[in-house]
């Protein structure tokens, strides 16, 4: 049925793709990257809206006249 070298092979990649993940593992956590990285985390907390925030009164009438018409969204 099943020739046993595929078990070999099978190990093989498993050790190999094990390494390639400690070695991206490793790369990720070096001192040189952690600026970097902090940087990025700090993202999402800078964007701010642009203009002044709608009033959702307003949103709620613009949406009640846009369905006035009959027509489903």
């Amino acid at each position: 049925m099943m020739n046993p070298i595929w078990g070999h092979i099978t190990g093989v990649v498993t050790v190999v793709l094990m390494l390639i993940f400690i070695g991206i593992w490793v790369w990720a956590w070096r001192k040189r990257h952690r600026s970097t990285f902090k940087r990025m985390s700090e993202i999402p907390m800078e964007d701010k809206p642009e203009g002044p925030l709608p009033d959702p009164a307003e949103i709620a009438r613009k949406d009640a006249a846009d369905n006035e018409g009959g027509e489903q969204p």
